[in-house]
């Protein structure tokens, strides 16, 4: 017995309790999924929370009981005169669907469900098992057909691992960007403005540019030059690159003087535009352009999730332009790259997917298997461990991914390397090579912290909102405990300032209590209280967020403290 098909088969218990409670009901799918499972169901009167805990019982009466889980050989006829009796119109579809003249029901007790299984021997066997929330899916996924109502679950082999789970989804409710980002007033998403589209605050703008700021040093840093491009593009380059054929449904496109436009959902044609602008030489390469670049893809309102999933971002995206014995170097160098940023940036694990080529694809057999042997080769010889997600590559060429793993162990999706000989071939690039011809570059696509709006929401929950030093908003607040000490508050303050820290004046006329709440609310990471025996003896008292009240102190031997930690 393996875990999924424990969970497909505590799905298949949840679908027969629900039916139990609620007959009238009709059942759809229900899969086992990354961390548990789902069943959908077309329910007259919506489920509430309160409803999962009657589930949940029903559920322990169905695993009490012990039933068998028989599965069954039966014709299409007969599954499809079984399920019609049943009223089970979803099912119904999905039999009219399936060419085997044959297929497999499964039944425990008195409930039959159409499954290609394969289930556990008994209802029994489920030992742990856990109802979390409830959702609204459509059916197929198609926003024109009935929405349905859709149950998530989770089962495990014992119940400490289950308690264990429970635990770190609590913690990452705590940690929910969302929700801190509101209280630490860094972004606000408002309808009025139309959905998936962020507006940072002034706190979150200033934590954007410093991540930005870092980028652009260290790309200037590995020979990469600055580039900005348009965020309309005319439709002729999309078509041209292909992504109107593969990606036109989820770009935006428009008209403007019977001329067709489409926001661009990315940034290569504008980067290969730049190249094809003057004649290059093979001494030129490699060529690495880098931008910033904000784009816009169309994204279905139902899978909009805070920063995680949005319809504008930007991209912290390079293209690098090289010769094909330059590649593997390039692609290394890339590698280097990402493992440094996210030490920079304080994750400590990772892991890496090898994504070939997809059903619906550009460019020849020979590009793909050059593109992905450079790839995989690469990997090998950083001595990388790699899985293989097979057909999940770009259109033009395959990737590698690599995923950050949080402070839970989450992975969250940011860097992105990918090969690409079919773009260069479209758009004509060339350089001349030693014996004076005509050659064509290879194209590696890259990103190092993919969206920042991605990035960011996975910085906020890997830290649960308490940013290093480096990175927070504002890294010292100054409080003056009475507004006899506003004076030597303030210049505290420019002093701090001057040597470039980021930096908070806080003489309201408020109790130092609320002061220091609000500071420890925001997640500062140091405070300065100034009250008059710190005014007298010209020194200041610390408390920082890790370690709380840590006493008086010179400004001077603070401010050292400080450029060590920023340093470091």
């Amino acid at each position: 017995m393996d875990l999924e098909t424990l969970r497909h088969s505590t799905a298949h218990v949840m679908a027969h309790a629900v039916k139990s409670l609620w007959p009238d009901t009709r059942i759809a799918i229900g899969p086992a999924i990354a961390d548990g499972f789902y069943y959908d169901f077309d329910k007259r009167q919506p489920f509430i929370p309160e409803d999962l805990t009657k589930i949940e019982e029903k559920m322990c009466q169905i695993i009490k009981a012990d039933h068998k889980f028989v599965k069954e050989q039966v014709s299409k006829s007969k599954a499809l005169e079984l399920f019609k009796k049943q009223g089970e119109v979803y099912k119904q579809e999905l039999i009219n669907e399936i060419e085997d003249s044959e297929l497999t029901t499964y039944t425990d007790g008195e409930f039959t469900d159409l499954c290609r299984g394969p289930h556990i021997d008994s209802t029994g066997q489920i030992k742990a098992f856990k109802l979390l929330s409830i959702a609204g899916a459509y059916w197929r996924g198609d926003e024109h057909k009935p929405m349905l109502q859709r149950i998530y679950g989770t089962a495990f082999f014992t119940q400490k691992e289950l308690d264990e789970y429970i635990r770190v989804l609590e913690e990452a409710k705590k940690r929910d960007h969302r929700r801190l980002g509101k209280e630490l007033g860094l972004f606000l998403m408002d309808e009025a403005a139309g959905a998936g589209l962020i507006i940072y605050q002034p706190k979150g703008a200033l934590l954007r540019t410093v991540i930005e700021d870092w980028e652009k040093r260290e790309h200037l840093k590995r020979g990469y030059d600055i580039v900005i491009g348009p965020h309309i593009l005319k439709s002729d380059i999309w078509v041209r690159s292909g992504h109107y054929e593969f990606y036109k449904e989820h770009m935006y496109i428009f008209d403007v003087e019977e001329e067709e436009y489409a926001v661009k959902p990315m940034n290569c044609p504008g980067h290969m535009l730049v190249y094809k602008s003057r004649t290059r030489s093979y001494k030129d390469l490699p060529i690495r352009y880098f931008e910033l670049g904000s784009v816009y893809r169309h994204e279905k309102s139902g899978v909009l999730h805070g920063l995680l999933r949005v319809r504008g971002f930007t991209q912290d995206d390079a293209h690098i332009f090289c010769l094909p014995g330059q590649l593997r170097d390039e692609i290394k160098a890339v590698i280097d790259f990402v493992i440094y940023a996210m030490s920079v940036f304080g994750f400590a694990e990772y892991e890496v997917e090898l994504s070939t080529r997809p059903e619906k694809s550009i460019g020849t057999d020979q590009m793909w298997e050059h593109a992905t042997s450079a790839l995989e080769e690469s990997l090998k010889e950083k001595g990388i461990r790699y899985g293989i997600n097979k057909g999940d590559g770009a259109f033009y060429g395959p990737k590698i991914d690599i995923k950050l793993k949080d402070a839970l162990g989450r992975l969250w999706q940011c860097a992105t390397i990918q090969c690409d000989f079919a773009l260069p071939e479209r758009f004509d690039l060339a350089y001349i090579g030693e014996d004076g011809k005509e050659h064509r570059p290879v194209m590696i696509h890259r990103v190092i912290l993919g969206s920042m709006e991605r990035f960011i929401g996975a910085l906020i929950e890997h830290y649960a909102g308490a940013l290093p030093l480096w990175l927070s908003p504002v890294q010292v607040v100054v409080i003056a405990i009475t507004d006899k000490q506003h004076e030597y508050a303030q210049s505290i303050n420019s002093q701090l300032l001057d040597i470039g820290l980021r930096t908070k004046l806080d003489t309201r006329n408020q109790t130092i209590g609320y002061k220091i709440r609000d500071a420890q609310t925001e997640k500062i990471p140091y405070m300065i209280i100034l009250g008059a025996r710190e005014q007298q003896e010209g020194k200041i008292t610390v408390r920082s967020r890790q370690s709380g009240d840590e006493g008086a102190t010179a400004l001077d031997d603070f401010t050292t403290r400080v450029k060590e930690e920023l340093k470091a």
